[in-house]
């Protein structure tokens, strides 16, 4: 046992791992971290420690009482007023979609959220209806209603807000297909964006982007999307999707999607998680692959995908 103790102390852990600020253990994910802390059933000392100077954002410990209420004055993206004054000034259907043939500014990041309504006999078909796109400051770059190529036979009314006259004069699918398509790649050929550096295309953040890029029927290189829906350290201990209201709730500090569900909310909300993601901290660490020797008798190498699936570098 005492073997097995120091093992265990001494066993290799990913750098990307999310560690408990209280009694040190590592986390696969924030979720479970989350639940070590203030879950259904937590580590009572940690609970403790944390419900006086932990912040439930972040999770971080601080050094007291005092230096928690400094971090939550300014801790990213936790208030909900954010983004509201843009919110107000782009109401309305915006097209503003334009390629950006310089260099100057880096790689931009939009959101992209779409919203679908029922087609076919049984009104389970999904067809896009609407769809949002915001820039990283959340101004509204894209907003259009979308004519679905056939008829409609459910509008979802009770969660899209979609009414038959929001879609009789809407842009065809495939003029939306074919100006989000040009917009994201920003005058880049397929080809080029495919490699690792991506060339000038635009970086897309979303939850559930399979889904939503299916339905507009545009095809994006995986290397630039950045979908909270399956970044590893977001999702469910069991490795299962948690639902953006959820993430908005926990990791954001506000409430979404109740009764007809915003667009832009959904972009907002996409769009602060992955700001927040991104700037998390990560300690640099000298071997982090399992066939590195200094690793070779303390890493489960079944483990290595994994563990590289779940590294921050996705979410840059």
């Amino acid at each position: 046992m005492e073997h097995l103790v120091e093992h265990m102390r001494t066993s290799f852990h990913s750098a990307h791992e999310t560690t408990c600020g209280v009694c040190k253990k590592h986390s696969r994910s924030f979720e479970s971290l989350r639940e070590n802390l203030i879950g259904p059933l937590p580590k009572q000392e940690c609970r403790n420690v944390f419900n006086i100077r932990g912040c439930k954002f972040c999770l971080a410990i601080l050094d007291s009482p005092y230096a928690l209420r400094v971090h939550q004055d300014r801790c990213q993206l936790s208030g909900v007023n954010h983004g509201i004054s843009a919110y107000m000034a782009n109401l309305g259907l915006r097209d503003s979609l334009t390629i950006d043939n310089g260099y100057s500014r880096g790689l931009q990041v939009v959101a992209l959220a779409c919203k679908t309504v029922g087609g076919g006999s049984d009104r389970s078909l999904d067809l896009c209806a609407r769809v949002c796109i915001i820039d990283e400051n959340e101004n509204i770059i894209f907003h259009t209603y979308v004519k679905p190529p056939i008829p409609v036979t459910n509008y979802r009314y009770e969660t899209t807000g979609i009414r038959p006259e929001h879609l009789r004069d809407a842009m065809p699918l495939r003029q939306v297909q074919r100006k989000v398509q040009d917009f994201l790649c920003n005058g880049e050929p397929t080809w080029k964006i495919r490699s690792p550096k991506g060339g000038k295309a635009r970086i897309l953040v979303g939850h559930g982007l399979d889904h939503d890029l299916d339905k507009m029927q545009v095809e994006y290189p995986p290397i630039m999307i950045r979908d909270t829906a399956k970044y590893p350290p977001l999702m469910k201990t069991s490795k299962l999707s948690n639902s953006l209201k959820y993430l908005t709730q926990a990791y954001l500090g506000y409430d979404i999607q109740n009764g007809i569900q915003d667009l832009y909310e959904d972009c907002v909300a996409t769009m602060r998680l992955y700001v927040r993601m991104r700037r998390q901290i990560h300690r640099r660490q000298d071997y982090p692959l399992a066939s590195d020797p200094q690793n070779r008798n303390n890493f489960a190498s079944w483990r290595q995908n994994e563990l590289e699936r779940m590294s921050p570098v996705l979410f840059q």
